[in-house]
């Protein structure tokens, strides 16, 4: 379909499109072009800008009245939806400069497995609790939700119980296997994440998973019902596992500092940190992780507010499982599957980077960016 300014582009094909190419991300922005993510690299998808009425148009058509309604109402507004019964999107609209932008996260069909996506050994354990909080940290679109999904298909296929999700939207669909499996929408089925917490306990929950805890009710809610004797997952925009914990203390009140940190050490059963960095063949990215398991050491550190000495901790209790993101990077690079300099842009702690050796004479540039170039030349749109 040729770019002009009274065309409207099928975003719908685009998305197709771009779902076939392993993309992430596609982005409508003014003064741009379609663009779309892949492998973690912005690419144009368009030949020319789309106009604010194109985007506006293009948007609107993949859309429900009451979505419809939403995007004109909010500034900002978070909205999920299916391509052909196939393809699971997340999609955000904003505007800026007074003109609509909108983002797409597009999801892999099917349930992820925790195998393929080459987690620690760890979270399969986390999964099979059947108690205690666990969170999974990282920074936006570093793939929480996916290890998330994994967690729940392995719970569903190992396990007899009933699970309530808490998500905003909802984006991997389960289907009942051995669990009897419930998908809450924020906006749609409940009005937050705190008042969907609220009345979960009274819904006999086993496992309460917890799309993402933003603000104090929240958090409250979560640890409280991991007390009660139910397993909660949950996410939260950390770097790593410390830093978790501080964030929960944190947001409470300075006179409840030691029941939260009571509560923490009684109740977490251990944090997740991931990052998605690119692989030495450039063929995408490749995970790293960060494993805190809550020792009866780790617990007491957390109880008496010790959480620097729990790094520690960490760096010597590789044998229970833990390991530090640090640690992950390396192994990455010792196994060839990340590049010197991707190493050096993502360890915390120079002291790692002393410790490996340059191997490749040849990696400068292998790990630059792409050109922007029209993966989508041959598209019909």
């Amino acid at each position: 379909m040729p770019d002009t300014a009274d065309t409207i582009p099928d975003l719908a094909a685009l998305i197709r499109e771009a779902f076939a190419r392993q993309a992430s991300d596609v982005l409508l922005t003014a003064r741009a072009p379609a663009m779309v993510r892949i492998d973690g690299e912005w690419r144009a998808a368009t030949r020319a800008p789309l106009s604010h009425e194109q985007r506006r148009a293009a948007v609107f058509a993949l859309l429900d009245e009451r979505a419809r309604a939403g995007v004109e109402r909010d500034r900002e507004y978070d909205f999920a939806l299916s391509i052909d019964d196939r393809i699971r999107v997340r999609a955000n609209t904003y505007w800026q400069k007074g003109e609509l932008s909108a983002v797409f996260r597009l999801i892999p069909s099917g349930t992820p497995k925790l195998d393929a996506l080459g987690v620690p050994a760890a979270v399969k354990e986390f999964a099979l609790r059947t108690r205690g909080l666990v969170l999974v940290t990282g920074a936006a679109g570093t793939g929480k939700t996916t290890t998330i999904a994994g967690m729940i298909g392995l719970i569903n296929e190992s396990r007899n119980c009933h699970i309530v999700t808490i998500e905003d939207p909802i984006e991997y669909v389960h289907a009942n296997k051995k669990a009897i499996i419930d998908q809450r929408e924020v906006g749609r089925d409940t009005d937050s994440f705190a008042a969907a917490l609220r009345c979960v306990l009274r819904q006999a929950p086993d496992v309460i998973v917890v799309g993402e805890m933003r603000d104090l009710e929240t958090m409250s809610a979560a640890i409280t019902a991991a007390e009660t004797g139910h397993l909660v997952i949950a996410t939260l925009h950390t770097n790593d596992a410390i830093q978790a914990i501080d964030r929960i203390v944190d947001i409470f009140p300075a006179e409840e500092d030691r029941q939260v940190r009571s509560q923490l050490a009684f109740t977490l059963a251990g944090v997740v940190a991931q990052q998605l960095v690119p692989r030495r063949d450039g063929a995408g990215r490749v995970l790293a992780s960060e494993v805190l398991m809550v020792t009866p050491a780790v617990a007491h550190h957390i109880r008496d507010g010790k959480n620097h000495m729990t790094r520690s901790l960490m760096e010597t209790g590789r044998s229970t499982g833990m390991r530090l993101m640090d640690d992950s990077l390396k192994e990455l690079y010792d196994a060839a599957r990340i590049s010197y300099d991707v190493l050096a842009a993502h360890v915390s702690h120079p002291d790692v980077l002393r410790s490996v050796q340059r191997r490749w004479q040849d990696e400068e540039g292998k790990s630059a960016s792409l050109p922007m170039i029209d993966p989508f030349a041959n598209a019909p749109f």
